[in-house]
């Protein structure tokens, strides 16, 4: 797998946008993959994303390895804490919840990862996870026991990407949360992605075509999809 974080940043200079199908562990039942795969593989994603907030069961490894079997896309770990992590996949979004002040999730699941992440091969990306009010609490609210950041506040919002950069982010992650009631504005898409220079990835919310159309032309390098594809898996194709 070449590297995928250069692979980012040649995308958004050429203005390409990127799109990437989360899957939780948790929701995916192994006997029927092959046809979760397939609906990928016809879709216009470019990467999948493997994590949850809470991931129960012990099967990433397991998917992984099934993915792999019938995808080439990239696969990037997206986990809520370093249990979560699998040296089947590609890489990993390194993840730092800047919006939050819960410690466990600004720097300690980081630490205890450390360990784990240096007896594997995987791509680590540091990445800033910022949490945006959404209209109903998320499971990233509820596992983070963080508030998300007030969405009539965007230039605090922007700060806080801003100082995610500056601390040396790769990336920068505006999130909505898993089944949230409506994504991240346009407004606070195009004022952080004009006054970053990292790339930008958005997610949470977002539950058709114009949703991630709105995205983009907002300026998201990335957009990730995720409970809209668990719901239908024939999402991409309506």
């Amino acid at each position: 797998m070449t590297n995928i974080y250069n692979n980012i940043l040649q995308s958004k200079d050429d203005n390409e946008k990127l799109l990437a199908i989360l899957l939780d562990p948790d929701k995916i039942d192994l006997e029927n993959v092959v046809t979760l795969i397939e609906k990928i593989n016809q879709s216009p994603a470019t990467h999948i994303f493997i994590g949850g907030s809470i991931v129960e069961n012990n099967l990433i490894d397991k998917l992984i390895l099934k993915i792999q079997q019938n995808c080439d896309l990239p696969i990037v770990l997206f986990p809520g804490n370093p249990s979560q992590i699998s040296d089947q996949a590609d890489a990993i979004l390194f993840l730092s919840l800047i919006s939050g002040r819960n410690s466990d999730f600004l720097i300690e699941h980081q630490v205890n990862a450390v360990p784990i992440l240096k007896q594997t091969n995987l791509e680590v990306i540091s990445t800033g996870y910022i949490l945006i009010e959404s209209g109903t609490e998320t499971a990233v609210e509820r596992v983070s026991q963080t508030k998300p950041l007030a969405k009539n506040n965007p230039e605090y919002i922007l700060q806080t990407a801003q100082a995610g950069e500056m601390l040396g982010a790769k990336l920068i992650y505006l999130e909505a949360g898993s089944g949230a009631d409506c994504p991240v504005s346009k407004e606070i898409i195009k004022l952080v992605s004009k006054n970053i220079e990292i790339p930008l990835l958005v997610g949470g919310g977002i539950i058709d075509l114009q949703g991630i159309q709105n995205a983009y032309g907002s300026g998201a390098d990335l957009v990730v999809i995720g409970t809209a594809f668990e719901n239908d898996i024939d999402f991409f194709n309506k």
